[in-house]
């Protein structure tokens, strides 16, 4: 099984952003370091994204059909064998991302994860003898999944989602033991030392970090029932999403000085309204707002856009492209269409916003030549094959960019960034074709991308701010600062 740099870069960046909650704390404990780290992490954040980022180079087909070499199809979490149920688990906790390095062996750990007081780097989580977890009991797992605090080492740093996988029921708990124990290879490697100097190195300084801002896992464990595949769908999505899924851990705005997430379940009005930048694109919101949320999708068009990486109304980008990659595209229908179904129960992160509808004045003015409003020539030139003068695009092919959710967002950074790196539309097990975007960056400057992302932003009954170069300026500094 090999993993791609990408899904790696995409997980190093997520970590990241886990690991400074635990940084900004120990910094704002010692030496009075906490305003020059804080600094430094917001700078870091800006100026040294995960090479995911960058943009893609040289020669592109615009869609291929490559033979797909998915790994076998997992069965879901039921069924008598535990080791196959934790398996699926592990695939839908997306494990694997943060605990393989780049050309390294499945969960063997060491991927380093870098933050502005040093390298963290992830635990090797096969069952070697002597530098895995091959001697952890099942209460020494369970101690560092669900309450952050591992064999040997003391508090982990929170770039393990163990916030979120508090959650996780006490069967499923086991059944990841059992996999990780008995259905893992066991690949002898020692993890580097990581790489913060002392006294930021101490650990202690974690565990008040965790009491402040992490569940307790006794209290808000699921049942057995609530976990179980057959639970009502919402309890069921919700299980996932919250919990094993870790979708906060990205989809959710974190605390400006102690870096915990402003909510981890659907009852916070915050959860899942939107994240920071990680790996040079923004996670999005996936609350119910119509414009920039998932108000206007239906639960079907959610559990596709999981499954095949692409809906009627968009396709998957950035860190979601390898989410959907290595993780949600094997999971049932049930789970998929419960993981939809508690989606669409989340009330808008911005009650009574503005409704999208189309307005069809900007395809009448391309299809006269109009092209006088600035960003529109760019946009018949580089544009239209694909997303049509219409703006509604080829349904799962190539996205529609009227009311897209993406460009609707009231911060420009992913229609920016999608426009000078491009993308690709994941291969999936039941849609094997690759659609690709290609990099615009090498021949648009600063104001030519800024012109036709905000006539992107303004067309076709969409109504999203203006775009300036200086905003194009710095996205692009970021992708270049990666390449080198």
């Amino acid at each position: 099984m090999t993993h791609p740099p990408a899904h790696q870069k995409r997980a190093r960046s997520r970590s990241r952003t886990s690991v400074r909650a635990g940084a900004a704390l120990l910094s704002l404990g010692f030496l009075g370091y906490g305003g020059w780290a804080l600094a430094q992490m917001n700078t870091a954040a800006q100026a040294t994204p995960a090479k995911a980022a960058t943009a893609l180079k040289g020669p592109q087909a615009m869609v291929t059909a490559a033979p797909h070499n998915a790994p076998p199809e997992l069965q879901a979490n039921i069924g008598t064998d535990p080791v196959v149920r934790g398996a699926y688990l592990a695939r839908a906790g997306d494990c694997v991302a943060c605990h393989t390095a780049p050309g390294g062996k499945p969960f063997a750990g060491g991927l380093p994860m870098p933050t502005p007081l040093g390298t963290v780097y992830s635990t090797n989580i096969t069952p070697d003898a002597t530098t895995g977890i091959g001697g952890y009991s099942f209460e020494d797992f369970d101690q560092a999944v669900r309450h952050g605090y591992a064999k040997g080492k003391g508090r982990l740093y929170p770039a393990m989602p163990f916030p979120s996988y508090a959650r996780i029921s006490e069967n499923d708990m086991r059944d990841l033991y059992a996999y990780f124990t008995q259905g893992v290879q066991p690949v002898q490697l020692a993890v580097p030392d990581n790489g913060i100097p002392w006294p930021l190195s101490m650990r202690w300084p974690l565990g008040i970090w965790s009491a402040l801002f992490a569940p307790n896992p006794a209290k808000v464990q699921a049942t057995a029932d609530q976990a179980a595949p057959t639970a009502d769908p919402l309890v069921r999505g919700a299980y996932l999403v919250d919990g094993l899924g870790h979708c906060g851990t990205c989809h959710t705005p974190r605390a400006t000085l102690t870096m915990q997430e402003k909510g981890l379940t659907g009852s916070d009005p915050l959860f899942l309204a939107g994240g920071a930048v990680l790996d040079g694109w923004q996670a999005k919101n996936l609350r119910g707002d119509d414009a920039d949320g998932l108000g206007r999708w239906s639960a079907p068009d959610i559990a596709a856009l999981l499954k095949t990486g692409r809906n009627p109304h968009t396709a998957v980008f950035g860190g979601m492209r390898d989410v959907v990659d290595h993780s949600t595209q094997y999971l049932s229908d049930g789970d998929l269409n419960a993981i939809a179904a508690y989606l669409k129960s989340l009330s808008p992160a911005k009650p009574g916003g503005p409704a999208y509808r189309y307005d069809d004045a900007t395809a009448q003015a391309l299809w006269r030549g109009d092209v006088r409003q600035p960003g529109a020539a760019t946009y018949l030139d580089s544009c239209a094959a694909c997303h049509r003068s219409d703006g509604k695009g080829y349904g799962e092919v190539f996205p529609a960019l009227a009311g897209n959710s993406v460009v609707l967002t009231h911060d420009p950074h992913n229609v920016i960034a999608v426009i000078l790196r491009g993308h690709q539309v994941p291969a999936t097990r039941t849609r094997p074709s690759t659609f690709s975007m290609p990099s615009l960056a090498w021949r648009l400057s600063d104001q030519e991308v800024a012109d036709v992302a905000t006539f992107v932003r303004a067309g076709w009954g969409n109504q999203a701010p203006a775009v300036s170069a200086a905003t194009v300026a710095e996205v692009r500094k970021t992708g270049d600062h990666e390449s080198k």
